[in-house]
Order: C-alpha cells, then structure tokens, then sequence
C-alpha cells in the first residue's frame, strides 16, 4: 500500500481518535456519570425534547449484543479491522471514500478499544431519546465514525459497482 493511502487513513484515523478520547473524557468532568452529578449535570439537554448527554458504561458489543467478556470483544474489534483490511486495502489505492471510511472505522474501533482496556466498557453518552421505541441505544463519536465509515463503504461498493 502506498504511503500517502497510508497517511490518510492514519491521520483521519488519529483525529477520530482524539476527538472521541477528548468527548469522553470532557463529558465524563462536566456532566455526570455512573449516578453521580458532577456540576454540569442539571444543563445535560442539548436539544429539549430531543437530544441529550447521558453517560453511562457500555459493557456490551454493538447495539448491547455480544456479551461482556472484555478481553473477548476487544478481540472480536481487531478480528473485524483485519477482515476489513484484507477486504477493503485494495480499493483504498484507487478510492478517497475507501481511505476516509477506513480511517473513521479504525479511529472509531480505536477509540472504544482503549475505553475497553482502561475500564473494562465503552463510555456512551449521546442520547435521542425522543423515539425510545425506535433507537434506544447511547452512543458515542467512536460508534457514530465506526457507522458512517461502513456507510460510506457500502455506498463505494455500491457505486463502484454501478459503474463496472
């Protein structure tokens, strides 16, 4: 692989990492977590009604399946980025969606990696809670790179085929 693909996955990889670690860590001293307030707690809502910063520990897989043994879903993160390397590295050669999408997933699966190492659970904490029945899950900037990197790859793998 080419080391400007490289540099671009890295450095993309690298701001998701630093923006997720620094969201958690500035949630966790301003807002509340694990049922103690912290002064920010009562100006949680960022939109009334609609969106709030909620933390909590997230012990479980994607969307609160695959169990809690840490040490398992950490492994389960590297085994997903080596199938996703081996699958998707030729395609980022040829494509700037590719190597964005394989940055924000590997910044994204980073950055909850190192939440699993540090305290055995992911830090969650971004709340639409206006449609429990649709989307009861919290999330974090991590989960939501993770998502919009997988995104952006099917629509590459959609749109590449179209044009072939």
């Amino acid at each position: 692989m080419k080391a400007r693909t490289l540099l671009t996955i890295g450095l993309i990889a690298a701001a998701v990492l630093v923006l997720d670690q620094w969201s958690k860590h500035f949630v966790i001293a301003h807002v509340y977590f694990d049922g103690q307030c912290i002064p920010w707690c009562g100006h949680r809502e960022l939109v009334p009604g609609w969106l709030r910063v909620a933390p909590e520990p997230n012990y479980h897989g994607a969307f609160g399946m695959l169990g809690s043994n840490t040490p398992l879903l950490i492994a389960m993160a590297l085994v997903v980025l080596v199938i996703f390397w081996i699958n998707f590295r030729h395609a980022a050669e040829r494509s700037a969606i590719v190597r964005i999408a394989f940055g924000l997933i590997v910044g994204g699966a980073v950055g909850n990696i190192l939440d699993r190492i540090q305290y055995g659970y992911v830090i969650d904490f971004i709340d639409f809670y206006r449609f429990p029945a649709l989307w009861r899950y919290t999330f974090n900037i991590a989960d939501s790179c993770i998502t919009i990197g997988v995104l952006l790859l099917l629509i590459s793998g959609v749109s590449a085929r179209r044009h072939s």
